[in-house]
């Protein structure tokens, strides 16, 4: 009996550690995905040089992804539900919409400035067509806790009855700027420059009473 409990605890290992080491070949090559697309573009990042940077045979790549199409959409959905997941941690809906898209808002920001790599790579896929529109449409079901509060927010008067388009491009895509400012060294942002940056951000879509 004890060999054989040993026997199915040792197989037990040893599955456990083939998928482990399947899941860090995938996350490898989502990390060299995100490096290469950000640097060189989407045109210019084959299939050869993402499998170089993560260490794996190309052929290693139709594992786990179809095509690189396929590789860059679940890249930009997990990329996209870890910043929102981020965004809403603190966040609960029986917030007032001013306190809820400060929350909202600064943990954007915390986000954009912390994980640049990444949040890069959202900007990238949000202002260029490498993303077919399922995955696009998928990315904004990840946005909904705020678009639910903007609704509200309207709803009550204290947003502008503008589109979620307009919302987004007034108040959240500013960030983005700020962001690849710093990443160039043209400003260091601090938390003046943030609590200003927030105060324009609310300002662009509050009703003005």
């Amino acid at each position: 009996m004890f060999i054989l409990l040993l026997n199915i605890f040792v197989s037990d290992l040893i599955i456990m550690a083939a998928l482990q080491k399947s899941i860090d070949k995938r996350n490898a090559l989502i990390d060299a995905t995100i490096e290469l697309v950000n640097n060189d573009g989407f045109h210019a990042t084959p299939m050869s040089k993402i499998a170089k940077m993560a260490c794996v045979s190309p052929a290693t790549i139709y594992l786990y992804f179809e095509n690189k199409q396929d590789l860059v959409n679940k890249t930009y959905i997990e990329v996209k539900a870890s910043y929102t997941t981020y965004a809403f941690a603190t966040y609960n809906e029986n917030m007032s919409i001013e306190e809820g898209f400060e929350i909202i808002w600064k943990r954007i920001a915390q986000f954009k400035l912390k994980e640049s790599a990444y949040a890069t790579f959202l900007a990238q896929c949000d202002n260029t067509p490498m993303i077919d529109e399922a995955s696009r449409k998928e990315g904004i079901k990840h946005l909904q806790p705020l678009l639910d509060l903007w609704a509200r927010g309207k709803k009550e008067g204290v947003i502008k009855p503008l589109s979620d388009y307009m919302l987004y491009a007034y108040a959240i895509n500013p960030l983005s700027f700020l962001m690849i400012a710093q990443n160039r060294g043209s400003i260091q942002l601090n938390d003046q420059h943030l609590e200003e940056a927030y105060k324009a951000a609310w300002s662009s879509i509050k009703v003005c009473k």
